[in-house]
């Protein structure tokens, strides 16, 4: 058996792991990476960017699909489009693939080694890697934790059959003519919605009274009505009891224990997500734990020294660019650099429809001692020029009342996810109000938006 000795290995091929180990070998480190699937992880490979082009393909079909059934801008079709559901997931691979072949490359450059296949860890700084060359041992100096999340079973609705996750949604070969979602988060609304432009029947089931129970109310009503408005069932504070008597819908209860069924081809169930702590050998590593997520400090650092650990393994906010900024921390950390997380703001996204932005605190974490601009798209020129002023959306700046340091930012609204950078980089660089209101904004452009919410909030508007 083969013994690799490396300054660093990295277990785990996803935004986090990948990213700390380009950055670990730009440093100069010898790097190891050990991955059991596709280089990307989750995100890349079954999560974030293939959804997202589900959604954009979705999104297109639904543009044809209402233009042949009624003139729209004065385009028309003479008949409705027809979907070739393989054509669009090979689409969907092929984006896929591009990416992934393009971490490949750059871990390449950087000079990581990378070895596919199951790593497990006799003791913290030992793994022993079943590899497609052969089983090997890699010793390394420091380990960084990077092996991310997996779906959340229901012990009362077990994966497989009609029953799906989130990653089988993704690899469909045939559109479910009835899909009911078990979850009203993002990721069951992000593909709920997208079947639903796709032409299935959406019913979509949440234990909590309200759709985005993480999101204030105002933020969500556009997406409830855009949900309500193209036929999508909304059964709120109901939960999933299990498979129907006859085993083709799903049986539900609402809070009086009254039953029903809701008839399903699929079920996709989207209640959350969970660290991936089994398989590979924490039980070696003597880390200690927080409930199910490895404890780490402000330096990702764990109870084992130097033995590190980022990403949805160390807990919310389970999201890519959280975990690449930690991965890219600890590289440096270990190089001998000064370095901590500590983000002002996270990002935080919803690709629904319309999409929700999130950074920072709302108006009710930020309490009475603030003051509130909200700004809505349609007194925008650029959302209206490209219809999108008309679903309710705005842009709300959230500050403190007494200095106006902006202490969070809040969106809704067609393709707002594109200034969500903006908005993280306001509450990360310490603006107030005066600095927002005082940048000139592009015209026309959503960013408008931004700059006129900080005006409302310093009491004197412009535009609305």
């Amino acid at each position: 058996m083969q013994t690799l000795k490396a300054k660093v290995l990295v277990v785990g091929g996803g935004p986090g792991g990948y990213v700390a180990a380009i950055r670990s070998g730009q440093l100069g480190m010898d790097t190891v990476l050990v991955e059991s699937g596709r280089l990307g992880g989750t995100c890349l490979t079954r999560g974030c960017i293939p959804s997202k082009a589900l959604i954009h393909a979705a999104g297109q079909f639904e543009d044809m699909t209402r233009a042949a059934r009624a003139p729209r801008f004065g385009i028309s079709l003479p008949a409705e489009p027809v979907l070739d559901m393989v054509a669009t997931m090979a689409w969907k691979d092929g984006v896929v693939g591009k990416l992934n072949g393009g971490v490949a490359a750059l871990l390449k450059r950087a000079k990581v080694k990378v070895l596919t296949g199951n790593g497990r860890f006799s003791d913290a700084k030992t793994c022993h890697v079943a590899s497609d060359d052969g089983d090997m041992v890699v010793e390394a100096e420091h380990v960084i934790l990077a092996t991310g999340s997996m779906p959340v079973e229901l012990p009362h609705l077990p994966f497989g059959g009609m029953v799906i996750s989130s990653t089988e949604a993704l690899e469909l070969q045939t559109l479910p003519k009835r899909l009911v979602v078990v979850g009203a988060g993002y990721i069951g609304l992000e593909l709920g919605s997208a079947f639903r432009k796709l032409g299935a029947e959406v019913a979509i089931v949440e234990l909590q009274p309200h759709i985005l129970p993480l999101y204030d109310r105002q933020l969500v009503e556009p997406v409830r009505h855009w949900l309500e408005r193209h036929g999508v069932a909304l059964h709120l504070g109901a939960r999933a009891v299990g498979l129907s008597p006859s085993g083709d819908g799903l049986s539900i209860a609402d809070k009086e224990d009254v039953e029903r069924v809701l008839p399903a081809d699929r079920i996709l169930v989207t209640v959350g997500r969970r660290p991936a702590t089994e398989g590979w050998g924490p039980e070696e590593m003597a880390i200690e734990r927080n409930g199910p997520f490895v404890r780490v400090d402000d330096r990702c650092a764990t109870s084992t020294r130097n033995v590190w650990a980022i990403g949805d393994l160390v807990g919310e906010p389970m999201l890519a660019h959280k975990a690449s900024a930690q991965g890219e921390m600890v590289a440096e950390i270990i190089a001998g650099q000064r370095r901590r997380f500590d983000p002002a703001a996270i990002p935080a996204i919803c690709f629904t429809e319309p999409e929700i932005v999130s950074v920072g605190l709302d108006p009710a974490a930020a309490g009475p001692d603030s003051i509130v601009g909200v700004f809505p798209f349609q007194a925008n020129g650029r959302a209206l020029s490209m219809d999108a002023g008309a679903d309710g959306g705005f842009v709300r700046v959230v500050a403190r009342a007494d200095n106006h340091r902006v202490l969070g930012v809040q969106a809704v609204g067609q393709h707002v996810s594109e200034l969500a950078a903006a908005f993280t980089q306001a509450i990360e660089m310490g603006a107030v109000l005066e600095d927002v209101a005082g940048v000139i904004s592009a015209h026309p452009s959503l960013g408008e938006a931004f700059h006129e919410a900080a005006l409302k909030a310093l009491g004197h508007a412009i535009h609305v």
